[in-house]
């Protein structure tokens, strides 16, 4: 019993120690927080450092308050406080606990002043404080921050916190950011020279225009050096320029590919040129509208993956619209080309006026999910995550079809028809439902080139009409019917575009990828990979 108490006596001491300690803390720091309304300026600046060295917690939000202008004393002397409420009735509170101070007279406070040099001071101090914080994307920021100023005065802070920084990107981030300051400062010759590998091992842009800027005022003796790396980092760029040009051709590529696949498939075996295909990609983009606004309104905790529920809903939406077109219309003008082109375009004004008299002409938003939003750099290159997921999309769907061609009894029948269509009936496969379901898969595909141009484009009654041309040229350039020949010419088309692009623009370069088709198409009339189709049975 005896034992027990002692330890209960001694904890209790301890306790008490502990807490008076704490009041003594806080009263250090509430004498450091006065100092600050005491004095003249060179005060104030002592009294700034002295706070950052106590290592409170609340300094960080002190000297913010500070550079506001939100601290105010009594002019008679007395605590530092912090002013909020309105201009006409003033509120005080205590800038370390934060409780409202009452009776506190207003016209005898007055602001904390500080002038320009306090102000460097409080920036100064306020970065080493975020260069120190435990929180890594405070720590990250900062150096950041540092790197874009650049202040050669910070140049001492920065290295003191680049000598305890263990985290690799902040450490490089800092680094660079002390090699820019040393090349503004006016360190040696041999400091300044190892500065600039360090900017040139960055490379980029930024590496680029701060070395530019730099020759500007560099001594004789440092400019050959800079001009090497400025001409190390061009040549990279101009690598790097080509690489990204060819990602955003496969990119384009990507969705040419999803857009003219269908087209192929209908075209190959059906012979049928359908002016409508743009508009079963336009459904399909409505219809990913329609289902992210309904799971955003009933299932709002799965709105982001309501791509994963418009993917079947589009395809089978547009497969069903497409199989309704055939029976209704397309299914009487077998052989008659012209008429079916004059047919579905006339169908497709139709479908497009529906959409527009439903839907209204303005666009559509369809908000990209999460795991779609943003980009990474790859080395020089950056890579957007939507086009990537479309890029991956395009392929799984590509892969999907090419196994439901060669695999299964339906795509038996499919390539039966395509190779021979009156001895396939003779084999008693119908070649009317044949036909009907490939334009259904056809169409049905567009629906899902549409969910993905949802993310890309605006989902308006005319998005088909963008893509239809160059569906068009994707399957008569890599050859009709034949899928090989479309993912090789919708990739090969999209990057040949981005290349002719930056020199002829967008419209021209358009016109000279559809003369050099037509160049091409006299050469060979069907396309890259040549099937043994309907020639066969002419």
């Amino acid at each position: 019993m005896f034992r027990a108490m002692k330890i209960f006596l001694l904890t209790f001491c301890l306790m008490l120690s502990g807490l008076a300690t704490g009041l003594r803390a806080a009263d250090d720091v509430h004498i450091l927080v006065d100092a600050l309304g005491a004095g003249g300026f060179p005060e104030r600046d002592a009294a700034i450092r002295a706070l950052v060295a106590s290592g409170n917690s609340h300094v960080s939000q002190i000297l913010q308050q500070l550079s506001d202008g939100q601290l105010y004393v009594n002019s008679e002397g007395g605590p530092v406080l912090v002013q909020g409420g309105t201009e006409g009735e003033p509120t005080y509170s205590d800038p370390i606990t934060g409780e409202t101070v009452a009776d506190v007279d207003p016209d005898a406070m007055s602001k904390v002043k500080i002038n320009n040099a306090l102000r460097t001071t409080i920036t100064t101090m306020m970065s080493q404080l975020t260069l120190l914080s435990p929180d890594r994307s405070a720590r990250l920021a900062a150096a950041e921050g540092m790197l874009k100023d650049a202040d050669p005065a910070n140049l001492d802070l920065l290295s003191s916190a680049l000598s305890a920084e263990k985290d690799g990107e902040i450490r490089s981030t800092m680094e660079a950011a002390r090699a820019v300051m040393m090349l503004k400062s006016d360190s040696a010759i041999e400091d300044k020279k190892a500065a600039i590998d360090t900017i040139a091992a960055r490379g980029g842009r930024n590496a680029l225009m701060i070395l530019t800027m730099a020759r500007a005022t560099a001594p004789d003796d440092l400019r050959p050096a800079i001009e090497a790396e400025i001409n190390s980092i061009n040549r990279s760029l101009a690598l790097w320029d080509i690489v990204q040009n060819v990602w955003y051709g496969l990119s384009l590529g990507s969705v040419l590919l999803l857009a003219a696949i269908g087209l192929a498939i209908t075209f190959g075996v059906m012979g049928v040129i359908n002016m409508a295909h743009g508009e079963m990609v336009m459904i399909g983009a409505y219809t990913t509208y329609v289902v992210q606004e309904t799971i955003a309104s009933s299932f709002p905790s799965l709105a982001d993956y309501s791509l994963a529920f418009a993917v079947p809903a589009a395809f089978l939406f547009t497969g069903l619209v497409g199989l309704v077109i055939e029976r209704s219309v397309i299914r009487y003008l077998y052989g008659r080309p012209l008429e079916t082109l004059l047919a579905t375009w006339g169908v497709s004004l139709i479908l497009q006026q529906a959409i527009r008299s439903y839907f209204g002409p303005t666009n559509r938003e369809v908000r990209n999910p999460s795991w779609m939003s943003g980009a990474f750099d790859l080395g020089g290159l950056v890579i957007t995550w939507n086009r990537l997921w479309i890029i991956v999309f395009s392929l799984a769907v590509f892969l999907t079809l090419l196994m439901l061609l060669k695999r299964s009894a339906f795509g038996l029948q499919m390539r039966a028809v395509t190779q021979n269509r009156r001895m396939a009936s003779s084999m008693g496969i119908r070649t009317g439902w044949v036909d009907a379901f490939t334009f259904a898969l056809g169409s049905g595909i567009a629906g899902m080139a549409g969910v993905a141009l949802s993310q890309i484009d605006n989902v308006s009654p005319n998005l088909g009409q963008n893509y239809i041309i160059d569906s068009f040229m994707v399957v008569v350039f890599g050859g009709v019917g034949n899928l090989w020949g479309t993912l090789v010419g919708a990739l090969s088309l999209g990057v040949v575009n981005k290349f002719l692009e930056p020199f002829a623009g967008a419209v021209l370069g358009k016109i000279l990828v559809l003369v050099l088709i037509i160049l091409f198409i006299q050469k060979r009339p069907r396309g890259l990979f040549a099937l043994k189709g309907r020639a066969v049975e002419a």
